[in-house]
């Protein structure tokens, strides 16, 4: 199974689904594809015998899917990102960008240049991520980021009276 997630900004990532739907088509794509889609229209794909999709999943539900995955291809969101490298989960990214309305700014497309030396993939054009599809990249796990998690770091920071209650939210254990 491939897993396909695109986060949950209100932005849409139609260059994403035209081209799993190009590759659904030209027979790239030959497994069974779920797409957490967001507000991304995916009515061109739900009725191809190969995809499931919801617009939001539950976090835990979303983790379950991606462990069953060959492959993952995800949004190049930092949170995301570092989920998918702490589960050794072969993945590659498809940074949003704003000259197609996807985001407001490059910082997707930055975030994944930054992270090519540490052998993690993007993909910038349809042929980029047929290749991918047909041979899908391993990680060893690293660390993504030196420093702490960016919840963990404003909470040592801003303490306030809320902080013990936003600190075990935090700390549930993951699924």
């Amino acid at each position: 199974m491939i897993t396909v997630t695109l986060g949950t900004n209100p932005f849409p990532f139609s260059r994403a689904i035209a081209w799993l739907q190009e590759l659904l088509e030209k027979g790239v794509i030959i497994e069974s594809v779920f797409i957490q889609h967001g507000t991304s229209d995916v009515s061109t794909l739900i009725s191809h015998p190969l995809v499931s999709a919801a617009p939001f999943v539950k976090v835990d539900h979303l983790m379950n899917m991606i462990d069953q995955s060959t492959l993952v291809i995800s949004h190049a969101g930092q949170g995301t990102t570092r989920s998918l490298m702490e589960r050794q989960s072969p993945f590659v990214l498809l940074p949003r960008l704003a000259r197609y309305g996807e985001h407001v700014d490059n910082h997707q497309l930055r975030f994944a240049q930054a992270l090519a030396p540490k052998g993690i993939v993007h993909c910038l054009s349809v042929v980029q991520l047929e290749a991918v599809i047909l041979d899908p990249p391993l990680h060893e796990q690293q660390p993504l980021f030196d420093g702490p998690r960016l919840a963990d770091h404003l909470l040592s920071r801003y303490p306030s009276k809320h902080s013990e209650s936003v600190q075990s939210v935090y700390e549930q254990p993951r699924s």
